[in-house]
């Protein structure tokens, strides 16, 4: 098999030639079609997550070794299964939630592994997609796909359930009331239009660049925000939404935009952040119960959230940000594109 992985910290990734892994017990083993490229990756690539004020958490603390192939969007083909796995198809096209938990905590055995405190993700802590094959620990982590592109559906498994995800803790919204998408990058795009199919009827969407904004309209923003136009962002858009924003989806995750989606809500609203930016927290302790507010984060999703999600699909309720397909080889690259800003939507590396 050959692999696009990460050796050292900050650095390209190397490609390298090694044997295929063979699956033992309840193992899987996937040829890779797909591996969407992830911002997360980003950071993991660097070793660490911004905590803020000088702090850092270090993935090394979390399990995670060197050298490791990166990439957790992966959609595969099922070559072989271990002779403990559950019956599953040969042959057949499946997305991974790669989102794994210790496999024995409370969490794991009700299938919430995302919730997990000792978690093995793959392309985190084990080895991921940006190879030509991959193993996964058991056919349930596995979801079904059939007729949707296989592109389109592969971002699902992260940026997708995320948003999915953090969008059920956020929502409902009532008639007349708003819910804001902060960020619409490939987190934020697929966040407004996956709330809209879950029945939010006023999303704006907030960001710095206008191309970035008018994709948003086109995955059904009813509104957006530029906020390099405004002089005080918390009062444009407490005017926007006529002092109605109920709720705010924060896939960015930085000190700006949590001071930005806190203080912007009504009495009672809900802040619920995903994004994974970095920073630190600041904001006065009185103004939650004053104002009764709900500050919750959200990680990834569960098996069960990305089949829920995948069922939308299948039924023409969402549709996928725009998707620009890349070669594997081309991981590195993408990689400090997203980084800089420079990338619309997803991409999508491929092996076909």
């Amino acid at each position: 098999m050959k692999s696009w992985t990460l050796v050292e910290f900050g650095k390209p990734f190397e490609e390298r030639e090694a044997a295929t892994p063979e699956p033992t017990g309840t193992e899987v083993l996937l040829k890779v079609r797909r591996c969407g490229v992830c911002h997360s990756d980003v950071h993991i690539s660097h070793g660490y997550f911004d905590y803020g004020d000088g702090n850092k958490f270090k993935l090394s603390d979390r399990g995670m070794k060197l050298p490791l192939t990166l990439g957790h969007e992966v959609l595969g083909e099922v070559v072989k299964a271990g002779p403990d796995a559950p019956p599953v198809e040969i042959g057949k096209t499946m997305l991974v939630n790669p989102w794994i938990g210790c496999g024995a905590c409370d969490a794991c055995r009700e299938e919430r592994d995302n919730e997990c405190t000792g978690m093995r993700a793959l392309g985190v802590v084990r080895n991921g997609g940006y190879a030509t094959h991959i193993i996964v620990d058991h056919p349930r982590f596995l979801v079904d796909v059939e007729g949707l592109d296989p592109s389109e559906a592969t971002p699902y498994s992260c940026s997708g359930v995320t948003v999915y995800s953090g969008l059920k803790k956020a929502l409902p919204v009532r008639e007349g009331e708003w819910l804001a998408v902060l960020g619409t990058g490939g987190l934020g795009l697929a966040a407004v239009n996956i709330a809209k199919a879950m029945g939010a009827k006023k999303v704006v969407a907030v960001d710095l660049d206008d191309a970035k904004l008018e994709a948003a309209k086109g995955m059904g923003a009813d509104a957006t925000l530029n906020l390099k136009t405004v002089n005080d962002g918390v009062a444009a858009l407490q005017e926007l939404t006529g002092g109605e924003l109920l709720a705010v989806l924060d896939t960015v995750g930085m000190e700006s935009t949590s001071r930005l989606g806190i203080m912007s809500l009504k009495k009672t609203g809900r802040y619920v952040v995903v994004g994974l930016h970095g920073g630190a927290l600041h904001m006065p302790l009185p103004l939650l119960p004053q104002r009764a507010l709900t500050v919750r984060g959200s990680y990834v999703g569960s098996t069960t959230d990305l089949e829920e999600l995948i069922a939308l699909a299948k039924a023409g309720k969402v549709k996928a940000a725009p998707i620009e397909e890349r070669p594997m080889s081309a991981a590195s690259d993408t990689l400090a594109q997203l980084e800089k800003g420079e990338i619309v939507g997803r991409v999508v590396l491929t092996t076909e």
